[in-house]
């Protein structure tokens, strides 16, 4: 992940729950994507955009695209950081980096994946349901992401 002096990096501290490991007892991969998708979402709640905020602007960020690499499994009760950032933009749509780290212990800081999505800024037409329409992304958000 570049440098945080260059860019502001977002954290969402997480613990791997039982619930979200495989019978061996280490992560199961689609957990590193739940973790991702809340991250956007916290992301997105530390800029102004909460969830009542969108719910009542009618606002939504449809997912277009995710990847993720694996790179390291950490196993249940393991302290975990999900560190995201805005990799790119463009008129209605962004990409997110992720990188999930180990948090804490002598392994600390250990990259576990590094994945990202991409999403376009879109409103309802008339409430959740309904068609969506993107729009451009607010210089706000613009802002606080940067």
């Amino acid at each position: 992940m570049p440098d945080a002096v260059t860019l502001r990096v977002f954290r969402s501290a997480r613990t791997l729950a039982w619930g979200e490991c495989d019978p061996a007892g280490i992560i199961y991969y689609p957990t590193y994507y739940r973790w991702m998708d809340q991250a956007a979402w916290d992301l997105l709640a530390a800029c102004g955009y909460g969830a009542q905020r969108m719910r009542d602007e009618g606002f939504t960020i449809p997912l277009v695209n995710a990847q993720c690499d694996f790179i390291a499994s950490p196993l249940f009760g393991d302290a975990c950081e999900v560190r995201t950032h805005l990799a790119r933009h463009g008129r209605s749509s962004f990409t997110l980096a992720h990188e999930v780290v180990r948090a804490g212990g002598e392994r600390d800081g250990e990259v576990l994946a590094r994945g990202s999505e991409s999403r376009v800024w879109c409103r309802y037409a008339a409430g959740p349901g309904t068609p969506l329409r993107s729009e451009r992304l607010p210089p706000d958000l613009l802002a606080a992401l940067n």
